[in-house]
């Protein structure tokens, strides 16, 4: 299999021009900006806020940084305006069920109206009733009243008083109440005089002084009697009164919300209780110690005193200004922030509560329009998540103090009224997130059923390049940056490209592109520009590696002074660079590694140190026993492989993971079995398959970069380079210092498609291919392995012959 050729300049850059363009800076542009890359999602999200059915909330799913947020918040905005504004809800007093407060649904901004009516009719009661209770008409009818109880209650005793004169006996009004005593010729008869009287006579006057006494019992007994009933029509009169003054008054509230029965309702409700409690409006202040503040605030005219709050109005949500249907992003999505919450106020040492103190949640103010809530946030609130679930499920807004409902305060609490709950929910979080969940919690399909699922990255494409140039237009005139040239905007293009990894696409974590663009127009600033420059794209870019290299720089610093051996100018047996990627937060940078691999005879075992000592992953330590399924199939397909090679990374102390090293394992191995050696000077990576074939990997810029570095620093000859998958070719975005010494011949890079064609370069040994007969070329790798392998397997039958004869070799050591 030939080798391939080493790959052109063009080949590791893919370049974006800024011929392109037709604006000069971003200034030309209008500050629009369009959703790119994201076809997929934006399909979800239009169906998840398009359907009316229940349950088609949204979960936008993707990696942090891609625009989710953004993008939903977008859309939304875009969509609000055209929907209908949602009604106000307001929560009144219940005059039948004072902990019930009730619920008003009112069209947008006549909660507030309502209010504001509720506090003047409050107000005018004040001036109005007193005026009305002290009127001439109303005194003289109360005096009519009074009198007529005092009149008939005088008219009883005084009949009874003439009826016992009648019959000679006084009714004698004492401190104790009345007595009767007997009279002549006007005159009381003394005790002595009575009983110097006629017995018949003394008999007669004690049978009607019994007689009397019962009558004036009976008298007496009426008395309260008639008293209630002059109560009784005293509150008669009250309610006129107070009726007749404050049916005007309520005829305007009336006629001002005619058509809402609930408010009908309600205003019923307060004209009868105004009526029962008219004297509570007869002082012109409360007293000092009944003020609170309550209502809309202390500058707020009028009676404060506690009574009065039941007739105060309690608007949650007031929709007089919103356009459209309300987008509410809720940051801190606790469970009180998002159903409403039941405040209390402490009050000689008590804590009380009334209807004026329920608070409106983010579900409230999203209802009838959009709730966007981060998943993860929500995740980590206490009673969030259930919360949040059950009033989707039931459509429902119930306010539920957290306090009563877990018994961690012993007051009594109120239990609102729900309000019917009408609302698109948006989660935004991590894929990791919407699959746990989607596992997990047997709601979450039933109520989140549409996921928009971010693309990492979009295609490279001249669609695209507008895009992202647009993107920066718009934050530029919107963050007040400078405006960037179209040099520069191609320099971050070309940056998008290297952060998604791959010359044919953008890379969707906008947030890495947005903090790019700050960078550079601080550095312009610094340097006096009016605009940002490709100049200063460039020097913010190295700044950024440089900030995060200092463990990069320490490592290669070991390398220099041979702490960490890695060679790069000789060559050697059963030894090769391979590269590594590692990552440290976001930042990710490659190494190269010693691999070497050592064989003897055995029963064709490959062993790997590290999955030995548990260093090594799975990923990793499959692709070890790959190495065994390849040597096994190529060269001991019809006779056993009597040979066992032990694999392992050199001055490795931390764990080995992935297989991105398996194609430099092997040709360690087929170095070692050959016994042909490797030239040191080039670096190795790629992962194999059982068929030779080299598969892509990961991070290739990154290991390309790391192995070039240490080679710059010992000095470029013109041999070093890299063997990387063919099919990571359209992966290269390479830095501009690599692609220089690529066109100067300082370095190269090499695409393989199969292990014959890096064993050949490496080595400099044809790989050789089988002839009919499975023979392989004389000279070749492979026909040098082949050899090993016969040799061995004959040396171990002859060891295995010679144990069964019992001719053993016997070592002893004489002093």
């Amino acid at each position: 299999m030939p080798v391939p050729e080493k790959l052109s300049p063009s080949q590791l850059f893919n370049r974006c021009d800024p011929g392109q363009f037709t604006f000069e800076t971003t200034a030309q542009l209008d500050g629009t900006t369009e959703i790119a890359g994201q076809q997929r999602a934006m399909e979800a999200i239009r169906f998840s806020m398009g359907i009316g059915h229940d349950g088609f909330n949204l979960f936008a799913l993707g990696p942090s940084g891609t625009g989710k947020q953004s993008t939903v918040l977008h859309y939304l905005n875009r969509l609000a305006p055209d929907a209908p504004c949602p009604d106000d809800w307001c929560y009144v007093f219940n005059f039948e069920k004072p902990r019930h407060p009730k619920a008003l649904r009112l069209p947008p901004g006549r909660a507030c109206a309502l209010g504001s009516d509720m506090d003047h009719l409050v107000e005018t009661l004040f001036s109005v009733f007193p005026a009305a209770f002290s009127s001439e008409e109303y005194q003289s009818r109360e005096k009519e009243i009074n009198e007529s109880f005092q009149e008939r209650q005088g008219v009883a005793i005084e009949e009874l008083e003439v009826n016992a004169r009648e019959h000679d006996i006084a009714l004698i009004r004492t401190p104790g109440g009345f007595a009767f005593a007997p009279i002549r010729k006007g005159e009381v008869i003394k005790p002595d005089d009575f009983m110097r009287l006629k017995e018949e006579e003394r008999e007669r006057i004690e049978t009607e002084m019994v007689r009397l006494k019962d009558s004036l019992q009976s008298i007496m007994a009426q008395i309260p009697k008639w008293q209630r009933e002059s109560i009784e029509k005293l509150k008669e009169l009250n309610r006129d009164v107070a009726g007749f003054a404050l049916k005007p008054l309520v005829g305007e509230l009336r006629t001002k919300y005619a058509g809402f029965d609930e408010v009908m309702r309600y205003i019923d409700a307060i004209e009868n209780d105004i009526i029962e409690n008219f004297d509570q409006f007869l002082e012109r202040e409360p007293s000092p110690q009944d003020m609170i503040m309550v209502g809309s605030g202390p500058s707020k005219p009028g009676p404060k005193g506690r009574f009065f709050i039941r007739y105060k109005v309690n608007v949650v949500i007031d929709n007089s200004h919103t356009n459209g249907a309300p987008v509410i992003l809720e940051d801190k999505p606790a469970s009180q922030n998002l159903i409403g919450d039941i405040e209390h106020t402490s009050q000689m040492g008590t804590l009380v509560t009334d209807f004026t103190l329920i608070k409106a949640g983010a579900l409230h103010k999203a209802n009838g329009g959009y709730l966007v809530l981060d998943a993860r946030r929500l995740l980590l609130e206490p009673f969030a998540w259930e919360a949040l679930k059950k009033a989707i499920r039931t459509r429902q807004i119930r306010i539920e103090s957290l306090a009563q409902l877990y018994s961690m305060v012993s007051t009594i609490s109120l239990e609102p009224e729900p309000i019917p709950l009408q609302v698109k929910v948006i989660l935004i979080g991590e894929r990791q997130l919407y699959y746990l969940l989607s596992t997990y919690d047997p709601d979450f399909n039933e109520l989140f059923k549409v996921a928009a699922d971010f693309e990492d990255d979009m295609d490279r494409n001249p669609e695209n390049h507008i895009a992202y140039a647009r993107m920066i237009g718009a934050m530029a005139m919107r963050e007040k940056l400078r405006p960037f040239d179209r040099d520069a905007v191609s320099r971050i293009i070309e940056h998008g490209s290297r952060l998604a990894g791959d010359a044919t696409k953008l890379t969707s974590n906008l947030q890495g592109i947005c903090d790019l663009a700050h960078e550079a127009d601080y550095h312009a600033s610094q340097q006096g520009r009016t605009q940002v420059t490709a100049d200063d794209i460039q020097a913010v870019i190295e700044a950024q590696i440089h900030r995060s290299s200092r463990i990069q720089e320490r490592i290669r610093e070991a390398m220099m002074r041979q702490t960490i051996l890695i060679d790069t100018t000789s060559e050697r047996v059963g030894q090769i660079n391979g590269l590594a990627v590692y990552s440290l937060g976001d930042r990710s940078f490659g190494r190269p590694s010693r691999i070497t691999a050592r064989v003897r005879l055995g029963k064709g075992e490959v062993l790997d140190i590290e999955r030995e000592v548990e260093m090594g992953g799975p990923i990793h330590s499959k692709g070890v026993l790959i190495l065994s399924g390849f040597l096994g199939a190529r060269y001991a397909a019809e006779r056993p492989l009597s040979m066992s090679a032990t694999l392992v990374f050199e001055q490795s102390y931390s764990g080995v993971e992935g297989d991105s090293a398996s194609s430099a394992e092997l040709y360690a191995l087929l170095s070692a079995i050959s016994e042909v050696p490797i030239r040191q000077w080039f670096a190795v990576t790629g992962s194999v398959n059982q068929y030779g074939e080299v598969q892509a990997i990961g991070g290739v810029n990154e290991k390309i970069e790391g192995f070039f570095d240490l080679c710059r620093e010992r000095g470029l000859d013109g041999r070093q380079g890299v063997l990387i998958p063919v099919s990571n070719v359209s992966n290269l975005m390479l830095r501009s210092d690599v692609v220089k010494a690529v066109e100067e011949g300082k370095f190269s890079i090499w695409p393989i498609a199969h292990i014959d064609q890096g064993i050949e370069l490496l080595t400099g040994v044809p790989a050789g291919e089988p002839a009919p007969d499975g023979s392989w070329p004389e000279g070749s790798i492979n026909a040098r392995i082949s050899c090993r392998i016969e040799a061995m397997a004959k040396k171990l039958k002859e060891f295995e012959s010679d144990e069964e004869n019992g001719d053993k070799t016997k070592c002893s050591t004489e002093k």
